[in-house]
């Protein structure tokens, strides 16, 4: 397989984005307590499952599509 110089050029924004998403999670673990500012009350907890649930959902149905969409030749 040939890699040309675009495939150099994602590869190296995907790496560098992994490397920034690594860096923020560090640093904001690595929080001081007294740095935290409010903490999450009991409606922030239940949006945020409601959030996850709702993309999980959203996901799963639009890929059941396009399994569906590929065995019945709609593509």
């Amino acid at each position: 397989m040939k890699s040309g110089i675009g495939s150099w050029i994602v590869l190296t924004a995907l790496i560098s984005l992994l490397i920034l998403a690594i860096v923020f999670m560090v640093v904001g673990w690595n929080t001081p307590e007294g740095d935290v500012g409010q903490e999450m009350t009991r409606a922030g907890y239940v949006a945020m499952a409601f959030g996850i649930v709702a993309t999980l959902a959203l996901g799963t149905g639009l890929m059941a599509l396009v399994f569906y969409s590929s065995r019945k030749g709609h593509d």
